[in-house]
């Protein structure tokens, strides 16, 4: 609200444009900008203030730009849903490598994007979890998880390898982040080396058997990573936790509290952006 004298005007902005996840920078607390389109909205200045957010109804796929009515695998037309290698089933079970099994959608992609580095990680988000990434990704990945701990625990040279790491360490802690626990912040600080060394000691016969499978330099066991410690910008927690969905609810507004992982908490609900990657929406201020 802008005074002057006895007149009062109310200042409001607004931006458009198809939603992208949130760009993170990790700096204290974690800095967030909104991609709409070819425009990027810092997020943090408007914490604890009132915002709208509203769809107008268009969805653009993420890798050809088609208009759809229905998104896939956040933000994909079908098409490319089942077509494109980044869409299949191994991506999210890297164990499951269809490259390993001559099954790619797309040889070339799949060794451009599989056979790099990749980390096997501790993360605590709702708990402490084992996870993998690019090194490209750290530590974007643990932001967008939620977690206020990370610790990379091994580099391995291939997707496929850190799957097969992340399966047996899975057997003894959870490999899945309980999204609700994470924004009601249920979550206490542990000492995630000694959970290392508890994990590594537990898999010690099956990562063996990966190092001897696909050679000793295949594996590296990282022993002087610190641990990364992550402060999100919340100002209040929500004790319920009420989801937003742009397809039964296309206009979402209320006092923005905080931001964590992928999702804005407002004291209305909490809405997961990265889900609605492609959705056309209009920012209110």
């Amino acid at each position: 609200m802008i005074e002057y004298g006895f007149l009062r005007i109310r200042a409001e902005y607004s931006v458009q444009g198809n939603l992208r996840k949130m760009k993170v920078e990790l700096v204290n607390p974690v800095k967030y900008q909104l991609p709409l389109s070819d425009q990027l909205v810092d997020l943090n200045p408007l914490i604890g203030k009132p915002i709208k957010l509203v769809f107008t109804g268009n969805i653009s796929c993420v890798h050809c730009d088609r208009s759809m009515k229905k998104s896939f695998s956040q933000g994909y037309c079908y098409p490319c849903f089942i077509s494109l290698a980044q869409c299949d089933m191994c991506i999210m079970k890297p164990e499951t490598c269809h490259y390993e099994a001559g099954t790619c959608r797309d040889p070339s992609w799949g060794e451009e994007f599989c056979f790099q580095s990749h980390y096997v990680y501790l993360a605590n988000s709702s708990g402490v979890k084992v996870g993998i990434t690019r090194g490209t990704q750290i530590p974007i990945r643990w932001i967008d998880q939620g977690a206020i701990q990370a610790l990379p625990i091994y580099k391995v040279k291939t997707r496929y390898i850190s799957g097969l790491i992340e399966v047996a360490i899975a057997k003894h802690v959870s490999d899945k982040t309980s999204w609700q626990r994470m924004l009601k912040n249920m979550v206490e600080p542990v000492d995630l080396k000694q959970k290392r060394d508890e994990l590594v000691a537990l898999c010690e016969s099956e990562i063996t058997e990966i190092s001897e499978r696909f050679g000793e330099d295949s594996i590296e066991f990282l022993t002087d990573e610190n641990e990364v410690d992550i402060n999100f910008p919340v100002e209040t927690y929500p004790l319920k936790v009420k989801s937003f969905n742009f397809d039964k609810t296309p206009e979402v507004s209320g006092v923005l509290q905080g931001i964590k992982g992928q999702y804005l908490l407002l004291d209305t609900g909490v809405i997961n952006i990265r889900k609605f990657t492609g959705y056309e929406v209009e920012l209110i201020v």
